[in-house]
């Protein structure tokens, strides 16, 4: 059975959300959705699929099976409960909402309702990622930079949400461990939301994982750092690489090995739509979930209100 699938929000990232799906062999794109009605059509005449102004309109037209929810964080809660109402299972875009109990609320509803609610955690379907995930991993410390240089382009939350969230659930899902201490900082520059945050998570079980990502960089940088007791691995998130390093005893000292496995590439985009797809078909489990995008969401959700009250008096100056 071929997934019949609509895009709501075809802006920078739905309109490649609406591409991937024409791609797709198992996947019908039957239309797209925008409240910028013609942004809609410039993306549906591109693609040949016919465009509505709503997502009820494009619901009531074409009945898809499942939609792609690519709207602004603000109205992730709202648009993804209405389509898991009217029968749709649902892909909705990082963060799954803005607050933890709306996404609760989804969780439930798509039970209820036996739907498949999958949260657009990306850097999952990264082939770097992919590549560790599938290796022996027992980090000791992680740390994580994502930077890049200001564009305006996300106003409606801070980095956090935008940026951080992704790197919270990479490593919550390299940890095996509950969550002990969070401590974090934060600052605004050019937004009325934090541009700039910085976190430590420390794991029960010992295990260290640092965060920093930031809007107001000179370059761009999307790396990942594991260190284990006995080598160390170097993920690049932007050229899907992974590079090993490691120390080993000769006769002559300590002599350093590194090593850059070579594993097949893929767009991740792609990649997770098909693992949408396919849990549509099939009825499957996603690989980031709702109870996976819940987690992060928390975790988010902490650092956000560290990052307000423990800086209090420069929030209310500089934001």
């Amino acid at each position: 059975m071929t997934a019949r699938i609509g895009v709501i929000g075809v802006g920078h990232l739905g309109q490649h959300h609406a591409r991937i799906y024409t791609e797709l062999l198992d996947a019908n794109l039957v239309g797209v959705a925008d409240s910028d009605i013609d942004r809609a059509r410039f993306i549906g005449e591109h693609l040949g699929v016919p465009a509505y102004s709503s997502l009820e309109e494009l619901i009531r037209r074409k009945s898809p099976d499942a939609i792609s929810v690519v709207v602004p964080t603000s109205q992730h809660y709202a648009i993804a409960k209405t389509a898991l109402e009217a029968g749709l299972h649902v892909l909705v875009e990082k963060p799954v909402t803005i607050r933890p109990e709306e996404a609760g609320e989804l969780l439930d509803l798509a039970a209820r309702k036996n739907l498949v609610l999958q949260v657009g955690h990306i850097e999952r379907f990264n082939s770097a990622i992919r590549y560790i995930s599938g290796i022996k991993c027992e980090p000791v410390y992680l740390d994580s930079r994502r930077t890049c240089p200001f564009t305006g382009r996300i106003n409606d939350v801070g980095v956090v949400l935008d940026l951080m969230i992704h790197d919270i659930d990479i490593v919550m899902s390299l940890v095996n461990s509950p969550i002990a201490r969070i401590a974090a900082t934060g600052a605004c520059v050019f937004t009325d939301y934090e541009d700039i945050a910085d976190a430590q998570i420390t794991f029960e079980n010992g295990v260290l994982a640092h965060i920093l990502v930031s809007r107001c960089a000179e370059k761009k940088c999307r790396q990942l750092e594991i260190v284990e007791r006995e080598r160390q691995i170097t993920i690049n998130y932007e050229q899907q690489t992974v590079q090993i390093s490691r120390c080993v005893n000769n006769p002559d000292g300590q002599v350093e090995i590194r090593e850059t496995p070579v594993f097949p590439k893929s767009e991740p985009l792609k990649l997770e739509l098909a693992d949408f797809v396919r849990c549509v078909r099939e009825h499957g489990r996603p690989v980031v979930g709702g109870n996976e995008g819940k987690r992060a969401l928390e975790v988010a959700v902490e650092i956000l209100r560290q990052i307000h009250e423990g800086n209090a008096k420069s929030v209310r100056r500089a934001c």
